[in-house]
């Protein structure tokens, strides 16, 4: 070996050692990898218990009983993009005791869009008009992970494979009327939750007003996020296709049987985790939109190739979209087992012109005639940062529901939206916070052919002023 050649390889070597991470460096930066992908793999799991926590700190509520919204949501309602143009109710189940029923009543007088989960959020049926039951009420019976004993006549089974679960369900309402919503209320109050053991007599279902109540379950990008799915794990099967889990998260101090309790080291590396993890959320939520129209920058809020994944139950043999997963959760809950069928919603997070919505700005969408739905239409504002309603606002949408919305001659629909309203509309006025960006979601509520065909197509939203 020459000398040159011998000098080279001495160098190199000692720059490799120069460059080499410590043992407790390693682990460090294991610790925060890590953390980053329990972040994007858990967020659909966190996400439902923050809401059941959030549920069981601030109300009187428990599982296997109704929590519900006695007037349109307002801003107190802190969860991901809900719906502010329906009456809002929400059963938690709980499995763990044997079957659980969620019994739902005909469309007589009154209709709900109700949507059935596991703890993942992936959908088990849809009910009401739109669901099992097409209108007709049924009687859902969530089966707990394993259950083997065979199911009555006269209900529809649904198998899940996580003890914990929820029901999101929507009561429609006519208006926004005192009477409509009353109506809608007394309608919704038909509902029922109870174990399958009672069901020859079974007990009065428990119903817990929210209203007014601050229920904020937006996601907390800090470490109270490793406490969250830890509950989780202590609480839940491992469902085979997450095994790969186990060893990861025990690395992050979540091990099932143990307590969760992080050093101070491990503290300040799952901080930097989680922050990463937000930031990688929120960068692919921004890049992920898929315009839904070719002349248009709304995006269809959820995106196929998670739907096609999620209706298989995520036992495709060669899918398992993980982070297309954690975006959609961080933004939104509930899944839908026939997405477009009961509903359907499209998002917008820039202007026409390609710019954040700002609320301090004015803008305008101009709704064309005849917008393809059965039931109604809306358009709701939310914050940016949090995809929550937006803080100490006075209302959140505008609907079709809306007995004064002012219409143009040619059957469209003007709205608009910024800190003040122009003068003389404010029957089609969303304010929002000059403080903070916002963006928005349209739905459309049994949506008809047009919309899917596109020959209905929505406009941008416009900056005005």
């Amino acid at each position: 070996m020459c000398r040159a050649t011998f000098a080279f390889l001495m160098l190199s070597t000692a720059a490799t050692t120069a460059f080499a991470l410590s043992p407790e460096e390693l682990a460090s930066r294991t610790v925060e990898r890590r953390a980053v992908e329990a972040v994007i793999w858990g967020i659909p799991a966190v996400n439902y218990d923050l809401m059941l926590q959030e549920m069981l700190r601030k109300t009187k509520g428990k599982p296997n009983q109704i929590l519900y919204w006695s007037k349109p949501l307002d801003w107190h309602n802190q969860t991901l993009t809900p719906n502010p143009d329906a009456i809002y109710l929400m059963a938690f189940t709980d499995t763990s005791d044997g079957p659980v029923v969620i019994e739902v009543p005909p469309a007589e007088g009154g209709s709900i869009n109700g949507n059935i989960v596991n703890i993942w959020q992936m959908a088990l049926e849809d009910a009401g008009p739109s669901g099992a039951d097409q209108g007709k009420g049924g009687k859902y019976l969530v089966l707990p992970p394993g259950y083997a004993d065979k199911v009555p006549d006269g209900y529809i089974p649904l198998q899940s494979d996580t003890f914990g679960g929820y029901a999101l369900l929507r009561a429609n309402l006519a208006s926004h009327s005192d009477a409509d919503v009353a109506k809608s209320v007394a309608y919704a109050k038909r509902l029922k939750v109870y174990p399958l053991s009672q069901a020859a007599n079974p007990p009065e279902t428990v119903f817990t007003d929210a209203e007014g109540v601050v229920f904020d379950s937006t996601i907390k990008y800090d470490t109270s996020f490793f406490t969250s799915l830890d509950r989780i794990v202590q609480t839940e099967p491992w469902l085979t296709r997450d095994k790969v889990m186990i060893g990861q998260l025990k690395s992050l101090g979540i091990e099932k049987g143990k307590p969760f309790a992080p050093t101070a080291a491990m503290t300040k590396q799952l901080e930097a985790g989680i922050k990463e993890g937000h930031e990688w959320l929120e960068a692919n939520y921004e890049a992920g939109q898929i315009h839904f129209y070719e002349t248009s920058r709304w995006s269809s809020a959820a995106n196929p190739e998670l739907v096609k994944s999620a209706l298989a139950g995520y036992v495709e043999p060669d899918a398992y979209p993980v982070d297309l997963r954690g975006v959609a959760y961080s933004f939104a809950f509930v899944g839908l087992k026939r997405l477009g069928a009961g509903q359907f919603y499209l998002v917008s997070i820039k202007d026409k012109a390609g710019q954040n919505f700002d609320g301090g700005k004015t803008y305008r969408l101009t709704v064309p005639a005849n917008v393809p739905v059965q039931q109604y239409w809306s358009l709701t504002a939310y914050d940016r940062e949090t995809h929550a309603l937006i803080r100490n606002m006075t209302r959140a949408s505008r609907s079709s529901q809306i007995a004064d919305l002012q219409k143009n001659p040619d059957g469209t629909v003007e709205l608009f939206l910024g800190p003040k309203p122009p003068e003389g509309m404010e029957a089609n006025w969303i304010p929002t916070d000059p403080m903070r960006e916002f963006e928005v979601m349209f739905r459309l509520y049994a949506p008809t052919k047009a919309l899917f065909d596109k020959s209905w197509v929505l406009p941008d939203v416009e900056h005005i002023q």
